[in-house]
This record gives structure tokens, sequence and C-alpha cells, in this order.
């Protein structure tokens, strides 16, 4: 009994270390990823589509102006929790729990009874915790530039400052207008951001990239991506793209169709424009090992997403994908 009970747990603490991973194999890896410009650490207003507040940015090139004093210290930290807490917290617990199992001794002792199962158990729950939070933590941290070709180093960054929000307009196609918006001044507004005027063929631009995005995405086309997306986001796909690689994983997407979609914000500031969209919609996703076997999702089973898409560009170019952010 015991030795099983032990096995057992064994598999539930490799499960829960790998439970991030399984989490984060489509597009964008399940992060809200990329920058809005003035507003990237404002939550964007509840639309219909969307109703439930955003989720804040986990990977972002862009940082308020108060924390760039300490952006060495942060640097700092992000190596601390790379290297102390991850060799340090994980290999302690992990290494002296593990070897005390096989040892026979159980992951902190000896079992005695079904008492003592459930508080193995509990206790072997609370260490996958700990992992999946340590190697969030470290994954958010990732700077874009770690993994990214040379090619992809054009930053479209820009910097500035909140400034009125606008009064969110209906999207066409069947796209609702948000039951209202919401928005804060920014302290100390640096540079001026203006409404923004969107029309029928930006929702359409919008709408195609979602679906050309997931295509290259699928097909692991880098080129396609960066014309898509800003440097900052094409880095970020590089670098899931790589980690699938390593594990041996393929994420394909197909069959994507927008259920439904509506408009957050749309605003300028200096010369850039942006807007952020909620959009609902439905695919085939499924990820598989090298020798083809499912490891996520179904080849079959459509999955529903909603998330806010960010999109940005220059006066006379094409819109291109800046963020995207998870909601709930």
């Amino acid at each position: 009994m015991r030795r099983k009970a032990s096995i057992l747990a064994a598999f539930a603490v490799v499960a829960l270390a790998l439970a991030p991973a399984f989490a984060e194999a489509r597009r964008g890896g399940g992060f809200s990823s990329g920058s809005r410009g003035a507003r990237t650490y404002q939550a964007p207003p509840p639309t219909t589509t969307a109703p439930s507040a955003a989720q804040p940015m986990q990977r972002t090139q862009q940082a308020p102006a108060a924390a760039a004093a300490g952006a060495t210290a942060a640097t700092g930290a992000a190596a601390a929790a790379r290297g102390g807490m991850r060799g340090g917290l994980m290999g302690g617990l992990l290494g002296a729990g593990l070897f005390g199992m096989i040892l026979g001794a159980g992951l902190f002792g000896g079992l005695g009874g079904f008492a003592s199962i459930l508080g193995l158990l509990l206790q072997v729950a609370l260490i996958g915790g700990v992992i999946w939070f340590v190697m969030r933590l470290i994954r958010s941290r990732r700077t874009a530039t770690a993994g990214a070709p040379e090619a992809y180093a054009r930053d479209m960054q820009g910097q500035g400052r909140q400034g009125q929000d606008r009064a969110p307009r209906p999207m066409t196609g069947g796209m609702a207008a948000p039951r209202g918006a919401m928005g804060a001044a920014a302290a100390a507004p640096a540079v001026e951001t203006k409404p923004l005027q969107i029309g029928e063929a930006d929702y359409q631009a919008f709408e195609q990239n979602l679906h050309a995005v997931n295509e290259a995405w699928s097909r692991q086309d880098l080129e396609a991506l960066r014309r898509l997306s800003t440097s900052e986001m094409t880095n970020y796909f590089a670098q899931d793209l790589k980690d699938l690689r390593a594990r041996g994983w393929t994420n394909v997407t197909s069959d994507t169709k927008l259920e439904a979609g509506d408009l957050s914000e749309a605003w300028q500031e200096e010369n850039r424009h942006f807007a952020t969209v909620a959009m609902r919609y439905s695919m085939v996703d499924v990820t598989t090992d090298a020798s083809g076997k499912v490891v996520e999702g179904h080849p079959t089973e459509r999955q529903t997403v909603t998330e806010l898409l960010t999109y940005t560009r220059f006066p006379g170019e094409e819109w291109r994908l800046s963020a995207i952010q998870q909601t709930g």
C-alpha cells in the first residue's frame, strides 16, 4: 500500500509540474502579452463580447515611467527568482521528498493509514502549486528580445500617457457596441491622446488578421508573423514556438470562426493609431508530440476563446497585432 501510494504521489507531482506546459501550447501561450502604447497598464473597457475584466499584461516591453529607475533591480530579482527560487525551493522540496520516496519512506515520512495518505496528497498538491507558480513567474518575466531573430528587431513600441477615453463605436458584421465605456486619466499625462474613428474596413482588417496570425502560427511561419504583428509580439511567438519544439510538440489551429466581436476603445497618440477589440472565436486546436500522439486539444472538437486583441499602425500602413489579453 505504501509503495503504491508513493508511486501515485510521484506521478501527481510530475503531472502538476507539467500543467503549465499543457496550458501554454496555443498561439499566445495563454498569456496576456504585448503593449498598448500609453494604455498598456490600463484595463480596456468591458464590452458585450468580453464583459469580464481583462487580465493585466504578463509579458510586455512597455514599462511604466515610475518603474524605470528600478529596471536594474527588477532584472536582478528575475535572475534571483530563476536561480534561487527554482534551484533552492524546487530542488530542496522535490529533491528531499522524492529521494525519501525512493527509499520507501514516503514523500515526507511514513504513511500511517488512510489519513496519512490524504495528508501526503495535500502536500503533493501544495508542492505542485509552488512549482506552477515559480514556472509561471519565470516564463512571464522573459524579455521579448531573448529568443527572437535580429530580423525582428524593429521596435514599434511608443511612449506616452493616458488621455480621455472615447465612447466605443459599434462594429459591423454582427459585432455590437459595448454597453459602457470606462477609463481613468493617468497621472501626469505626457503625450496627448485623441479619439480615433474606426470604420468597416478596419473591422474587416482585424478579423482578417485574426485568421492570418492563427494560420501563420500553425505553419510556424515567423516571416508571416513579422508582417502581421509588431516586433514585440513576433518575439513572443518565436519564443513560444521554440519552447514547443524543445518539447517535441506541434500546435495547429484550424477552421477559425469569429463568433462575436466589438470595439473596446480606439485612440491616437502622437502619430500612432491603436484599437482594442474584443473577439470571441471558435477553432479546432490540437497539439501533438513527435510521434503524432495528441497531448492537448482534440483533432475534431471545437474550442471557444474570448480575447481582447490590440492592433496598431502608423498612418498609411496596415494594422498589426500589438497585444493579446486574456479575459476572466
